[in-house]
């Protein structure tokens, strides 16, 4: 049973991948990274012994910190965190439990560098519709939450990666694209090692709306049909992204939570 300065895997994996998500710090040694490079979605990296020097940055907010095991260096982190009047708590077993109970890993060799300031850098063709928001919803709630994409002309996207050191994606001949009939969403899935039966299922519907093969799910006319209407309401494709972030939370906690329910009404009508 977890503690009150603790969460259990099982609870952090409920949490991961909705904006309720707390920050994740991983504060595991370097010969524990080197073990297994592998990262729980979001988690961002830190060292334990200088946590007295950056606690301070994630003061007011809700902070998960884990080690190999949930013990000495995550239970001292979380302590300076609370100094730092943050809302800590450790994961439960650590890195080790998260890991036996199969839940997510991302390889740490498929991220990108991050910037100066700690965020991964992104560039697509400008006027998104169907990928070009789904993959940045996957990057913000399971890779980086503070990740920027940057959305410019398409003749200009790669000369962009180069000069801004961003991630092109779904461009042509790029490593994230189409693959196939796969999509950009559904290649970012496998190669993140982002395959729960929620995103697997989520991935079908974005593959059906984005390559017009709306028989593949019947949900998919839906989120064809708010992605186009967003595409018209929004000018700024920033601000497009921000409100499709709302779309895609809302069909992600679907299909991990409520494809078994439905609607009727009436619900009270007295049979004749």
């Amino acid at each position: 049973m977890s503690s009150f300065a603790s969460i259990s895997p099982d609870k952090l994996g409920r949490l991961i991948g909705t904006p309720q998500c707390p920050v994740l710090i991983e504060v595991c040694t370097d010969a524990d990274r080197a073990a297994d490079p592998r990262l729980i979605p979001g988690a961002i990296q830190r060292c334990a012994e200088e946590a007295p020097q950056w606690a301070p940055e994630f003061a007011g907010r809700s902070v998960i910190v884990i080690c190999k095991r949930g013990g000495k260096l995550a239970q001292g982190t979380a302590a300076w965190l609370r100094v730092a009047k943050a809302s800590a708590e450790t994961l439960e077993g650590g890195f080790e439990a998260w890991a036996a109970a199969n839940l997510p890993l991302v390889p740490a060799a498929k991220l990108p560098p991050r910037n100066a300031d700690g965020r991964t850098v992104w560039v697509t063709r400008a006027r998104p519709k169907i990928d070009r928001i789904a993959c940045p919803w996957l990057i913000r709630r399971f890779v980086d939450p503070h990740a920027v994409f940057l959305y410019v002309a398409p003749s200009d996207v790669m000369a962009v990666a180069e000069r801004f050191k961003a991630v092109p994606f779904d461009v042509e001949n790029t490593f994230w694209s189409h693959r196939g009939e796969l999509c950009t969403f559904d290649v970012m899935i496998e190669e993140l090692g982002l395959a729960t039966p929620a995103l697997l299922r989520l991935a079908t519907i974005v593959r059906a709306a984005d390559t017009a093969r709306l028989d593949l799910s019947p949900e998919a006319p839906g989120l064809l049909a708010a992605s186009l209407g967003l595409s018209r309401i929004y000018d700024d494709d920033l601000a497009q992204l921000e409100a499709g972030l709302g779309l895609y939370d809302a069909f992600y906690r679907w299909c991990r939570d409520a494809t078994a329910e439905s609607h009727n009404w009436p619900t009270n009508r007295v049979k004749p």
